[in-house]
């Protein structure tokens, strides 16, 4: 049996790739998390004094994407 653990996304490893500042992502994902209409994945994920990480390919990842990139 080969259990692979998930793989995990950093909100530090998601600015390193994205070229964004890391505290400038940090408000904009409080700043979601208080938006649940918008972004319920980032709302529901999220819980306070955590790291923000999620599952590689999650709906969670997408919407912290989105909110990077303005899609």
């Amino acid at each position: 049996m080969t259990d692979k653990a998930p793989e995990i996304i950093t909100l530090k490893a998601l600015c390193a790739e994205l070229k964004i500042d890391p505290k400038e992502a940090r408000e904009r994902l409080r700043d979601a998390t208080r938006d649940p209409k918008k972004y319920p994945e980032l709302a529901k994920s999220h819980k306070p004094r955590s790291p923000w990480q999620w599952l590689k390919g999650s709906a969670g990842e997408k919407e912290a994407r989105e909110l990077f990139v303005g899609k």
